[in-house]
C-alpha cells in the first residue's frame, strides 16, 4: 500500500495557509454572535492555538476526506446535534430552555469552523458545567435520604428519544428515579444498605472528580470530534494527550488481559480484544463491553469504576502474571434490569503464537454419512512486515501458517475445510490477498478507490498455484471486519466456497493519521493529530464492502442485528455504492441451484433439529426482551423482572459463546466433545459443507 501520509504532506503544505490576522485575532463579520450567557471566572475558554487548529482541521477534512463534504448549514446542524449528544446524551443535565437558547448556533457552526470561532462550543459547555454542578449538589442531598421501594412506579432506562426536562422540578423527579434505580440495582445484588449508600456516594464522588479534571483541551476535543465524526465514524481528532496515548498503544499497557480501552461516558469501554490474551481466550469479553468494576484476586472487594479515567482503570487491571483479576462487565446488548456479569481472568503475557491461526478436525453426520471437516480458525490477519522486508525465512504470516495447515489436513484426508473468521476484526491487507491465492488459481482480489476517484486493483500474484481446490466454507459473523470481509467477498465472488454465518461488520474504508504539528510548526505546544478516512474497498464485482459487508450464502440465526452493531448502525457511516467490476473468472463448483439446495437443507434442520430450534427461540426471546427498556422501581416487581432477565441473559450467553471453550467463571472446559457440541455455529457450518459435498456428488452422478 502507498504511504499516504507522506504523499499528503507536500500537497497540504502548499495548499493551506491559516487565514489569521497578525495579532492572532480570529473571525470577521460572519463570526458567531457573542454569547448571551453570562461568563464567570470558572468558565473554560479556548486558546488561540485551538482556534488555529479548528481552522486547520476544517480545511483538512473538507479537502482530503474521502467524502468531500461541503461546510454548509446542513452539516452544521448535524455537528451541533452531535455536540449536544456528546455533552448530555441522556438528556439529564440540560433543561429544555438551555437547549432552546442555543438554537441560534445550529446553522452557524460551518462559519465558525472556517473562521476559527469556538464561541458556541465553550458557551454551551460552560452552561452544561453549571447544570452539572447543580445536579451534583442535588445528588448529595438526595443520597442523605433513604429510598423506599414499595411504591409502584417505573423508570425508562433508554432516554435517547426522551425530551429534555422543562422545569427544575421535572428534572429533580427524573434524578430521583435515576438514583432510586441505581440503589435498587445494588440492593438486588445482595448488598447491605450501608454498602449501597457507600457505593452510591463513591460513584458520584468519582463523577465529580472526573468532571473537575476536564480542561479546555478536553472540551475542544469533544467539539472537534462532533465535527469529525459527522463525516464518518472512523475520522477523529486527538488532543495532544490522547494522541500520545493512541500512539503508545494501550494494548501494551494492558498485556495482563489483552484488551484496549477507552472512556465512554460513565464507563470504560473495551474497543479491542487482542487474540491470544486472557480476555480473548475466555470468550466472555467482547468489543463494546463496558467495565463497571474491578477486583483483585478471588476474594478482593469489587471497586466501582464508573466515571473513572481510563488510566486509573488500567492500573487496577494490570498486575503480575499468574494473578487473578475479576471484572464486572455491562454488555451493550444487556437486557434492561440485568445485573453486570462478573468475569474471572488470570493475567498473563500475550504470546504471539496464541494470536496465530489454529486447526482442528470436527466430525459431522449428514444423511447418515459421516464427514471429517478440517477447521482453520484465524483470529486476525497477522504479518511480520519487518521479517518480510528482510526476507527472513519463516517470518510470521497468516498465509504461510494456513498453507501449512491445509497441507496437513489434506494428508489427514478431510472431506472439506472451514475457514473460521468469526470475530476477526481484520489486519494485514497483504495477508487477505495472499490467503485468497491459496484457494484460487490467480486473479484480482480487491479494488481500492482513492478520494480522487482513481481505482487500483490488488491481485493474487502466486503464479496460478492453488494449494487447495476441494470443498470450502468460510464462517463469519457480525464482528468479522475489514480484511476478513475482503477475503470472504473474494471467495464468494469467485464462487469458490460457501459463506456461512451472519452478515459481516461492513467496514470498507482506510484511514491515515496526520500529525497537525507539521502544519502549525510555530505553535509552542503540541496540537494533536487527525485520523482521516481516505479510501474505500470494493469487491472484484464492483460492490463496496462498506456499510453492507458480506451477506452469507447460508445465513444462520444471530443475536446481533445490523441496526445495532456494525458499520450500518452508525448514522455517519459512508454509504454502500458500486463501481465497475474487474475481470475475473468464476469457478464452476458452485451455482445458484446448489446454493438454493443448501439453504433448503438448512431451513429443514432449523425446523427439526432440537438444538437449532432452541437457538432460534432463545434469540427471538432475547430480542423481544431487549425492546423493553422500562423497569419497575418497586422491589418485589423488580426482583421478578430480574429473575426473568437473568434467565434470558443465560440463554443469550449461550448464543453469544460462538466457540465456547470456557465455563461462566472463565475456567477452560476439559471435555473436548462437549466443547464442540456447544459450538452450534461451527457444527452447522460443517453440515452446510457436507450438504455441499453431497450436492456436488449428486450433480456429478447425473
Amino acid at each position: 500500500m502507498k504511504k499516504y501520509l507522506v504523499t499528503l504532506m507536500p500537497v497540504l503544505m502548499l495548499s493551506f495557509q491559516p487565514d489569521l490576522p497578525s495579532n492572532g485575532a480570529v473571525g470577521d463579520a460572519s463570526s458567531l454572535q457573542t454569547s448571551s450567557q453570562s461568563s464567570t471566572i470558572d468558565d473554560l475558554k479556548p486558546t488561540v492555538s485551538q482556534e488555529r487548529v479548528e481552522q486547520l482541521v476544517a480545511k483538512l477534512l473538507t479537502t482530503y476526506h474521502y467524502r468531500k463534504v461541503r461546510l454548509n448549514d446542513s452539516l452544521s446542524s448535524v455537528v451541533w446535534d452531535n455536540y449536544l449528544k456528546e455533552l448530555d446524551g441522556n438528556k439529564t443535565y440540560l433543561l429544555a430552555s438551555d437547549v432552546a437558547s442555543f438554537e441560534k448556533y445550529r446553522y452557524q457552526i460551518d462559519d465558525a469552523l472556517i473562521n476559527g470561532d469556538l464561541t458556541a462550543a465553550y458557551d454551551l459547555y460552560n452552561v452544561f458545567r453549571k447544570r452539572f454542578k447543580e445536579r451534583s449538589d442535588f445528588v448529595k442531598e438526595q443520597l442523605k435520604k433513604p429510598f423506599t421501594f414499595t411504591e409502584d412506579e417505573s423508570f425508562n432506562t433508554d432516554r435517547e428519544k426522551a425530551p429534555w426536562p422543562k422545569t427544575v422540578e421535572e428534572q429533580n423527579d427524573l434524578w430521583r428515579k435515576i438514583l432510586k434505580n441505581q440503589e435498587l440495582e445494588l440492593r438486588l445484588g445482595n448488598r447491605k444498605d450501608s454498602a449501597v449508600v457507600a457505593t452510591m456516594n463513591q460513584r458520584y464522588t468519582n463523577l465529580d472528580k472526573a468532571y473537575n479534571r476536564i480542561k479546555s483541551a478536553d472540551v475542544f476535543q469533544i467539539y472537534m470530534n462532533s465535527f469529525a465524526e459527522a463525516l464518518d465514524p472512523h475520522t477523529n481528532y486527538f488532543s495532544p494527550t490522547n494522541a500520545d496515548r493512541f500512539n503508545q498503544e494501550m494494548s501494551q499497557s494492558l498485556e495482563g488481559i489483552g484488551a484496549m480501552l477507552q472512556e465512554d461516558g460513565e464507563y470504560i469501554k473495551i474497543t479491542q480484544v487482542l487474540p491470544g490474551g486472557p480476555a480473548f481466550k475466555s470468550n466472555l469479553i467482547k468489543v463494546n463491553d463496558k467495565i463497571a468494576g474491578v477486583a483483585q484476586g478471588d476474594n478482593g472487594a469489587m471497586v466501582n469504576t464508573m466515571n473513572w479515567q481510563v488510566d486509573e482503570v488500567v492500573k487496577l487491571i494490570k498486575g503480575p502474571k499468574g494473578t487473578v483479576v475479576r471484572i464486572q462487565i455491562v454488555s451493550p446488548d444487556a437486557i434492561a434490569g440485568a445485573p453486570p456479569k462478573e468475569i474471572r481472568l488470570v493475567r498473563e503475557k500475550i504470546k504471539l503464537e496464541e494470536q496465530r491461526a489454529k486447526k482442528e478436525i470436527i466430525e459431522v453426520t449428514d444423511n447418515g454419512k459421516p464427514f471429517k471437516i478440517g477447521v482453520i480458525n484465524i483470529p486476525m490477519f497477522y504479518r511480520d512486515f519487518e521479517g518480510a522486508r528482510k526476507r527472513e525465512e519463516g517470518f510470521s504470516s497468516t498465509t504461510s501458517d494456513v498453507k501449512k495447515f491445509v497441507e496437513e489436513l489434506k494428508g489427514e484426508k478431510v472431506d472439506g475445510i472451514v475457514i473460521d473468521l468469526r470475530d476477526n476484526g481484520g489486519g494485514s491487507l497483504t495477508e487477505a490477498i495472499d490467503l485468497t491465492g491459496i484457494f484460487i488459481p490467480k486473479g484480482p482480489v480487491v479494488q481500492v478507490k482513492e478520494s480522487s476517484g482513481e481505482t487500483e486493483v490488488y491481485a493474487d500474484k502466486d503464479g496460478g498455484t492453488t494449494v487447495y481446490n476441494g470443498p470450502l466454507a468460510v464462517l463469519v459473523n457480525r464482528f468479522s471486519a475489514s480484511a476478513s470481509e475482503i477475503f470472504a467477498a473474494a471467495i464468494q465472488d469467485y464462487k469458490r466456497g460457501i459463506i456461512v454465518g451472519g452478515q459481516t461488520f461492513g467496514k470498507g474504508t482506510v484511514q491515515t493519521l496526520i500529525d497537525l504539528n507539521q502544519w502549525l510548526p510555530k505553535e509552542p505546544e503540541k496540537v494533536g493529530q487527525v485520523k482521516m478516512t481516505i479510501q474505500k474497498f470494493y469487491r472484484i464485482n464492483g460492490s463496496s464492502t462498506q456499510h453492507k459487508g458480506v451477506t452469507p450464502d447460508v445465513e444462520l440465526p444471530s443475536a446481533f442485528s445490523a441496526e445495532e452493531y456494525g458499520e450500518s448502525s452508525q448514522p455517519s457511516a459512508l454509504p454502500w455504492d458500486h463501481i465497475n467490476s474487474t475481470r475475473y473468472e468464476q469457478s464452476n463448483d458452485l451455482d445458484d441451484k446448489v446454493l438454493s439446495r443448501l439453504r433448503d437443507r438448512f431451513e429443514q434442520r432449523l425446523k427439526s433439529d432440537p438444538e437449532l430450534k432452541k437457538l432460534a427461540q432463545d434469540l427471538a426471546d432475547f430480542k423481544k426482551a431487549k425492546e423493553n427498556t422500562v423497569v419497575s422501581l418497586q422491589e418485589s416487581k423488580r426482583r421478578k423482572e430480574r429473575e426473568e432477565a437473568e434467565r434470558k441473559r443465560a440463554a443469550a450467553n449461550k448464543v453469544s459463546q460462538m466457540s465456547a471453550t470456557t465455563d461462566e467463571t472463565g475456567t477452560p472446559s476439559t471435555a473436548s466433545a462437549a466443547k464442540k457440541k456447544k459450538d452450534l455455529y461451527l457444527n452447522e457450518a460443517g453440515l452446510v459443507l457436507a450438504d455441499y459435498i453431497l450436492a456436488s456428488n449428486l450433480a456429478v452422478n447425473k
